[in-house]
């Protein structure tokens, strides 16, 4: 039997607990699409690109990887970094290459708050917290503007310049994102993460951009925080957030903090959109490779598998989505859970308990 939607995946395992985690969200897409009896179906493909990868050939991916994968309805991603690399290497030859090039300019970040799981936040165990980092993707601190110079004064005489690019375009277009994300939720509300009192242009031009996208969603409610102010906003007031967005750097550092309050970083899913669609949009866990654990078959796939969630979304297949979050949730409150967060259960085990609690 054909499949009524064939959807084809490139998938990039990469460097680690990358490999486990993308077999184990590879095979609850899979059992999805075995239940579907021929309504949906993943045509998978993978890629050896990585830190062994950069080992034999001297560069993290083909040269022409990127006209590959542009022939793909997405990517699932796995972790990249490796002790062997240096990590801006890894990353910009990797995961940067695919994001910048692709113009993937939102990433999204859910911070999820699982059933069994133990938050170091008191206030989790009686209040039901929820909330997604929307995180500007393309430019801001991550632009990769600057280079070294003078290094032949010698005697520490070198320079490092590294400048944050902000664009009235830029902000406007993920300011929006996350407005339209607020309207789906049940709290409509957007906070703005800014540093404007310290830095004078690039927050500056991202809080008046604010300022004129919220006027044009009366229905949503907005405010506006300082990033040290959020920090703790995260900690002591959680229940407040609903939508909160962000430069490259504060989203990216925000949301770690949201996994770690939610329990592991090897909880958290992400996925980094080309909301247009011109290019394949890539799904990822948030947590790195970790090569302490790497092999031993003790990694948290639910990081890895909320992704593959955000995909189908993403194709959508939201009836599906639901489903597998719902599986998440009854598989961690039932107490199958990796190490990481308080359980005994091996990779295998968790993906084996999601798929069998599928709906």
């Amino acid at each position: 039997m054909t499949a009524q939607q064939n959807f084809r995946i490139a998938a990039i395992p990469a460097d680690g607990v990358g490999i486990e985690v993308v077999e184990a969200g590879r095979a609850v897409l899979d059992a999805l699409a075995t239940a579907s009896n021929g309504r949906f179906a993943f045509d998978w493909q993978d890629f050896p690109w990585g830190s062994d990868y950069y080992a034999k050939h001297g560069r993290m991916m083909d040269d022409d990887g990127l006209e590959q994968l542009k022939a793909f309805d997405a990517i699932y991603f796995g972790a990249v970094g490796w002790p062997t690399v240096p990590d801006h290497i890894s990353l910009w030859g990797l995961r940067l290459k695919i994001c910048q090039n692709f113009d993937q300019w939102a990433n999204v970040r859910p911070v999820d708050f699982l059933p069994g799981v133990q938050s170091p936040l008191r206030k989790a165990d009686t209040t039901e917290l929820n909330w997604v980092v929307v995180r500007e993707n393309s430019e801001g601190e991550y632009a990769g503007l600057g280079g070294r110079n003078l290094g032949a004064r010698g005697n520490t005489g070198e320079v490092a310049v590294q400048s944050a690019l902000f664009t009235e375009y830029g902000c406007e277009r993920i300011m929006r994102f996350a407005f339209d994300l607020a309207r789906t939720r049940t709290v409509k509300k957007v906070s703005s993460v800014t540093k404007s009192n310290a830095q004078q242009y690039g927050m500056v031009l991202w809080d008046e951009v604010f300022a004129r996208v919220a006027a044009e969603y009366p229905d949503v409610t907005t405010e506006s925080v300082l990033v040290d102010a959020m920090a703790a906003k995260f900690v002591l007031r959680p229940e407040d957030l609903s939508v909160v967005v962000a430069s490259n750097l504060n989203a990216d550092i925000l949301s770690d903090l949201g996994s770690a309050l939610a329990g592991s970083l090897g909880l958290a899913a992400s996925a980094n959109l080309n909301p247009e669609r011109r290019f394949p949009s890539m799904f990822e866990p948030v947590h790195g490779s970790a090569p302490d654990i790497a092999g031993q078959g003790v990694c948290n796939p639910v990081g890895a598998i909320g992704s593959a969630a955000l995909m189908l979304d993403h194709f959508g297949l939201h009836d599906e989505a639901k489903a597998v979050r719902a599986a998440i949730e009854v598989t961690t409150g039932s107490g199958v859970r990796t190490r990481d967060v308080g359980g005994t259960a091996t990779t295998r085990e968790v993906t084996a308990a999601i798929i069998a609690n599928l709906a």
